[in-house]
């Protein structure tokens, strides 16, 4: 699913400056609606972000009464729209929100975000960012005559998260924005950016693509949303893009390494990986040795188990997904920084599926190994599935891509099964889907 180098943070550059596209008259306070997020949005503690989602679900903040509130939301299923033309359409702007994060102005929040090399958690942002999207999609679909939505907005795919090369610091205040990009019939692209104060001015940060999938009242069936209605050239663009990401990530997936054979050249890579560990000694095909500076992939894996507690439930009552993305991602730098022998830092994001959703009481047991190197990049894989504490059947609920990148050189990684080797070239086509690659830089410092 490789992106066109047109990104979303030179687009947005026409969209968020004052008097512009999405920003004209966001002077008013009202209109520009700033959440400040105090404990930012986490799973466990109270914020501004969390409350607003609350409200607009009617979600209960005590785990004793979650039955009796998802009961109350089977009175909304009258609101829901029975295709999309009743509803009325809406402009990028209308989704559009700023959250400050204030790291600088209220430093008794840094401690959550700080890593021990004082810089900036990453798996905390991937939390604040899986929030921040679900409220985008809620400013787009708002029913006015409902105290609450009638919808279930839901994260589905993590697209793509790519990081500007610029320098973290715990000590400067963190703002967030994003806004609906491209809508389908159930389905919307969310595109958000972070940026840092850096003397009077935020710079950006990152460049994340969501996509959000909007369900019933109970969470049980899709549901249609509004339609979006483009303003500018800019936004015409941001929309093609969103209708060729779509077409993008069907074509990925009809090519995935589970469904059809690896292609020409791919066959050729994994066989000149094989050749390249015979032992020159023996004229035997089982007899395998590695070469210089390499590592065998089975050698690079990680694992950890999570016990799935209410803490951790998101508005509908399910295991948070930023959760789990904090998790894996996690997990994911411990899998690097071992294997790389020095401290790794995220360069990006890509491809993360929610393919099923997490009970609380659960038992989350993930996996994580090296599928790809070259140079100084290392990219990870890891493998997220659950099981009940009343059943020992496992099931996959998600796969996550990390790319990381190491002060030095890294080890080159090699399959010795036909399974690695199709691991090793699903990594191989995450890392060639990265945009431009990052130069290393000493003030490039984003840690778990």
């Amino acid at each position: 699913m490789r992106r066109a180098a047109l990104r979303f943070c030179s687009l947005n550059k026409g969209l968020l400056i004052p008097g512009r596209g999405l920003t004209q008259g966001s002077q008013n306070p009202e209109k520009q609606r700033v959440f400040h997020m105090h404990e930012a949005c986490s799973p466990i503690h109270v914020n501004h972000v969390r409350d607003k989602l609350r409200e607009i679900v009617g979600a209960s903040t005590n785990w004793s009464d979650h039955v009796k509130a998802m009961e109350e939301r089977k009175l909304l299923q009258s609101f829901l729209a029975e295709s999309q033309k009743e509803l009325p359409p809406r402009r990028m702007r209308d989704s559009y929100i700023e959250v400050l994060l204030p790291l600088g102005s209220q430093p008794e929040l840094r401690e959550k975000y700080l890593t021990v090399q004082n810089t900036i958690r990453f798996g905390r942002i991937l939390e604040d960012l899986d929030s921040l999207g679900v409220l985008i999609c809620y400013m787009h679909t708002r029913v006015q005559e409902a105290k609450m939505s009638p919808l279930s907005i839901v994260t589905a795919l993590v697209d793509k998260i790519d990081m500007c090369k610029t320098s973290l610091s715990p000590e400067q205040d963190i703002k967030f924005s994003g806004h609906v990009s491209w809508v389908g019939k159930t389905s919307m692209e969310v595109k958000m950016q972070m940026f840092q104060l850096h003397g009077n001015e935020f710079c950006p940060v990152l460049d994340a693509t969501f996509v959000m999938v909007a369900r019933d009242s109970e969470n049980k069936g899709p549901a249609f949303i509004n339609p979006l209605i483009p303003e500018s050239p800019e936004e015409e663009e941001l929309f093609r893009q969103g209708e060729l990401n779509k077409g993008r990530r069907v074509a990925f997936s009809a090519k995935s390494l589970l469904k059809m054979a690896p292609s020409a050249e791919e066959r050729t890579t994994i066989h000149e990986m094989f050749l390249n560990t015979l032992d020159p000694k023996t004229i035997s095909f089982r007899s395998r040795v590695l070469p210089p500076n390499a590592v065998w992939m089975e050698n690079s894996k990680l694992k950890s188990l999570e016990v799935c507690h209410p803490q951790e439930r998101n508005i509908f009552n399910r295991i948070f997904g930023g959760f789990l993305m904090r998790k894996a991602y996690e997990l994911g730098w411990a899998t690097a920084c071992n294997f790389g022998g020095s401290r790794p830092f995220i360069v990006a994001v890509d491809d993360i599926m929610f393919q099923k959703p997490v009970d609380v009481g659960s038992l989350l047991f993930l996996s994580s190994q090296v599928c790809f190197t070259q140079d100084n990049y290392i990219q990870v894989r890891v493998h997220s599935e659950v099981a009940s504490l009343e059943s020992k059947e496992h099931m996959t609920t998600n796969v996550f891509h990390f790319t990381f990148m190491s002060e030095e050189k890294v080890p080159l990684v090699f399959p010795r099964t036909y399974g690695e080797s199709m691991l090793y070239l699903d990594g191989k086509r995450h890392f060639n889907s990265m945009s431009t690659p990052v130069n290393l830089r000493k003030d490039y410092l984003v840690e778990p």
